[in-house]
């Protein structure tokens, strides 16, 4: 069902799908139905059943629906839109918004006011002159919006109201003020509405009007229409719950989870854990200690990505849910103790409960309801009972239920406050879309009770191939078979690459000296190609540049102060290396109008790292996915004697980041974030603890404030041809552990599990291991062996090409290249159907560009032309030849 205007409104409102269906919804009721008060209910009631089925009463003495609706998804802008598209196509002027509580009273005043962060019409033109006039319960008797000074009975009104307000059971047994006589009027206010010919009620939280006194009040309302939005559409009864039977339009939390539009509930407990081992005060220590853990984490990953991106920076904070009030205060001792964390979280804690009386209760009430403000200190909140609905914060990260509970309870209770995102959608980073909620001792029981049926979480059934995804993986790195020839590999290497690899030289010290002959050759960058660079002309000086390399190093091995044939070992080393590399030009083709990065020196902003040691491994397990991750302890191979080492090697990984450019700057930055670290942690050993652990996630924080100084100068180049050539790349990958490495020709493999199997036995191959996407892959490098001099698959970053696609320049990786006798070959292998798409072709043009450019450079310089060719799979055939590619070239 489609409505022109309901999707205007929608799209100028920018709803989520489910706001979007339920305002559809309620444009074709008000096709189908009269909403004249005069028509019968039972009527009107089976016109909607006919079309609606699981609406089968209205339940009240007016036509009333239902629209549960998830918490977090935006009930209260769809408010907005249905009184927007009420007033629009039906001329409804007259509204009637219900709070069940002064918190959710006082945000719908604010929602509804114009030019406050969530206002509910924002994007709608048609108010931006003449917004509609709210009446509220506070100042409807004056006749007049003493903010606007408008006449209270012209334009459109939108009356907020709190239940209470026009409950008629009151203390004494006197009506309530709005029941009574208005002298500005001449009859009561509630009157007044009542006789209204178009006064529509909407009913946030609905479930909460369904008692004896909340019907009666709103029966006497007599609204046209009633539009009820509630998350939990039943109430509770001695036999269980009672389902609402208007219910038209239903989007359960399951849906909002798997359509991302709320966090991801997680639970959270440490690796081995028994909880029976530890006493009740020792266990909960444990899980305070484990809270502020993830919480210190989460902080850092919310502020990485605000600069990263650009975004407003995210204050997280850690609600703990105590047994009663004496337990709350005692645990706000501890936690702003010196014991937990060095007293770190002193004047960071508010305790909120009825023990509290006068200013200090206002003051932490304040404190509550200013959580979500950055320069608001308060990172932990004690609470008794879970915080009702209406506290509606998106900066609730982790939760600790300190007070006895079932699973069922501690799940529904837990995640629905803190299940609202902070940017109004997933931002693909796990930590800043999940919901933790630290459960040691309760964590099976909550993995099953959210695996029920009737969970509202919902969670998705994930198959696991238990012989496949039990197999052991590891990383594979080798290097190209010229540089292992020099340095062989040591014993623990992987059996694909070390077998594989005959020394060059025998003795450790001529193995030595050939890798200062490297070196010095490395260091030629005026030479134009690899060739040249070894010319007899060359020979000379690289002789004497290896021995001052070699004679420069401090040496243990055997047989340093032995005479060794170094003219022999250059002229042997020069051919191996000519032999074993394929010499490519150092050319970078980019789209034109980009930009060259560098970064200007700071202060490094600390004030929001406290990370704290971790000890233990800890689980966090999604509730709806079933997917878990680890946050955990870290055990060194091989201690960095310099701490800042760690954060630079993180930090080179950044593709705009050129440590040969800014090393100075890298080592400055992780200088100041090392001494930061140092104000607070009391040791080296745990400063230490905390850069190993976290040194990703400092570096991204180091990042993204470089980000922030970050200089830009625009290059009207498209092609940059340098002078010197570039060594072959180490290549990693992943493999499974004790499965022996097929032969290349092999045939008799699982083909699915291609990507998980090391190929070896080349002959012309520049690595002595190789792995492939595809078989398509693994049977071309078969035609390699047989027409090629040498071939290789090179690495990421091998080549400085790069390709536009959407609004990125993206890096471009050929499957293969190859040299022949008179040509050398840029190839990429692709499926038939994907031949055409804009991705492929935007990859073949800037190949082409880098191979034109290439073959004009060797041109000059002794070398041979460059030629791409993109190869359909199905013409991947073992007969095939480079001529019959050549004619065949896409």
């Amino acid at each position: 069902m489609t409505d022109k205007l309901a999707n205007s409104i929608s799209g100028r409102l920018s709803l989520r799908r489910p706001l979007t269906e339920s305002l559809e919804i309620l444009a074709r009721v008000t096709d189908i139905i009269s909403l004249d008060k005069d028509v019968g209910l039972p009527e009107r009631c089976s016109t909607i059943q006919s079309e609606f089925p699981s609406v089968t009463d209205f339940e009240r003495n007016f036509p009333s629906l239902c629209f549960a609706i998830a918490t977090g998804v935006g009930k209260t802008r769809l408010m907005g839109a249905f009184i927007t598209y009420l007033h629009l196509s039906k001329h409804i002027n007259n509204f009637f918004v219900l709070a069940p509580n002064l918190t959710i009273y006082n945000k719908l005043i604010d929602d509804f006011t114009p030019n406050t962060p969530k206002y509910v019409f924002k994007g709608l033109s048609e108010y931006v002159v003449n917004p509609p006039l709210i009446i509220t319960g506070d100042n409807y008797e004056s006749g007049i919006d003493v903010r606007s000074n408008q006449l209270l009975f012209t334009g459109i009104h939108i009356n907020i109201f709190n239940i209470s307000k026009i409950n008629s059971e009151v203390r004494g047994g006197n009506a309530p003020r709005i029941k009574r006589l208005s002298e500005y009027i001449g009859q009561s206010y509630f009157e007044y509405l009542s006789g209204l010919p178009d006064l529509v009620l909407l009913m946030d939280e609905s479930h909460r009007y369904r008692a004896s006194a909340g019907l009666k009040a709103l029966n006497d309302l007599n609204p046209i229409l009633g539009l009820e939005l509630t998350a939990t559409p039943f109430t509770e009864s001695p036999k269980g719950p009672v389902i609402f039977k208007n219910v038209i339009y239903e989007y359960p939390l399951s849906n909002a989870m798997e359509d991302g539009y709320v966090k991801e509930p997680a639970v959270v407990t440490q690796k081995n854990f028994i909880a029976s081992q530890f006493t009740q005060d020792q266990l909960e220590r444990i899980k305070l200690e484990d809270a502020i853990r993830v919480h210190e984490a989460t902080k850092v990953e919310l502020e990485t990505y605000a600069r990263q991106n650009g975004k407003n920076i995210v204050k997280p904070f850690v609600l703990v849910i105590a047994r009663d009030t004496t337990h709350a205060a005692e645990l706000k001792k501890l936690i702003e103790g010196d014991d937990l964390f060095y007293g770190d979280y002193k004047d960071k804690v508010i305790q909120v409960d009825s023990s509290q009386r006068g200013e200090e209760k206002e003051e932490n009430v304040e404190r509550l309801l200013s959580v979500e403000k950055n320069d608001e200190p308060t990172e932990i909140v004690i609470h008794v009972n879970m915080l009702k609905e209406g506290w509606d914060v998106t900066n609730l990260y982790t939760i600790v239920p300190l007070r006895a509970a079932n699973a069922r309870t501690l799940v529904e209770q837990s995640i629905g406050r803190g299940l609202r995102l902070p940017y109004g959608k997933r931002t693909g980073v796990t930590t800043i879309d999940r919901l933790n909620i630290i459960a040691h001792d309760k964590f099976q029981e909550i993995v099953d009770e959210a695996n029920r049926p009737d969970s509202q979480i919902h969670l998705t059934a994930v198959y696991i191939d238990k012989d496949a995804d039990s197999q052991k993986l590891k990383t594979v790195v080798t290097s190209s078979s010229f540089s292992m020839k020099l340095q062989p590999p040591s014993s623990g290497s992987p059996r694909a690459v070390a077998d594989s690899v005959t020394p060059l030289f025998k003795k450790p010290t001529e193995q030595k000296f050939a890798q200062a002959v490297v070196a010095a050759i490395q260091h030629r960058d005026s030479a134009p190609s690899l060739t040249y660079a070894l010319s007899d002309d060359a020979m000379e000086s690289i002789l004497a540049e290896a021995q001052a390399i070699y004679g420069g190093e401090q040496n243990d091995l055997p047989g340093i102060g032995e005479n060794l044939d170094y003219q022999r070992i250059v002229c042997e080393t020069a051919r191996a290396m000519i032999a074993g590399t394929i010499d490519i030009p150092r050319i970078l083709v980019i789209p034109k109008n980009n930009t060259n990065i560098g970064y200007g020196s700071f202060k490094l902003d600390c004030s929001g790292i406290r990370y704290q040691p971790v000890s233990r491994d800890l689980l966090i397990r999604h509730l709806r996915t079933n997917n878990q991750d680890t946050l955990s302890s870290i055990k060194e191979d091989a201690a960095e004697e310099r701490l800042e080492n760690y954060l630079v090697r993180s930090l080179v990984d950044y593709e705009d980041i050129s440590y040969d450019d800014q090393s100075d700057l890298l080592y400055d930055l992780s200088a100041q974030l090392i001494k930061h670290l140092g104000t607070y942690l009391k040791t080296v050993d745990d400063t230490r603890n905390v850069v190993l652990f976290h040194q990703k996630q400092l570096a991204d924080f180091i990042h993204a404030q470089m980000l922030d100084h970050q200089t830009e100068t625009t290059s009207d180049f498209d092609i940059k041809v340098s002078k010197g050539f570039t060594p072959l790349k180490e290549i990693a990958f992943t493999a499974e552990e004790g499965v022996e490495p097929l032969s290349f020709r092999s045939t008799t493999f699982d083909k699915s599990k291609i990507g998980k199997i090391i190929f070896n036995g080349f002959t012309k191959c520049l690595y002595p291991a190789m792995k492939f996407d595809s078989d398509t892959e693994r049977r071309f490098s078969v035609i390699l062996e047989q027409e090629s001099i040498k071939w290789l698959k090179p690495a990421k970053g091998q080549f400085q090409i790069f390709y536009h696609l959407g609004n990125e320049n993206l890096e471009y990786v050929p499957d293969f290249v190859a040299e022949t006798t008179d040509k050398i070959y840029m190839i990429e292998t692709k499926a038939e159907n994907q031949i055409a798409s804009p991705e492929v072709q935007n990859k073949k043009k800037a190949a082409e560009t880098w191979c034109g450019y290439a073959s004009e450079h060797n041109a000059k310089n002794g070398g041979k032309p460059w030629k791409y060719l993109l190869i359909g799979h199905d013409l991947v055939k073992d007969n095939m030849t480079f001529e019959y590619f050549e004619e065949n070239n896409r």
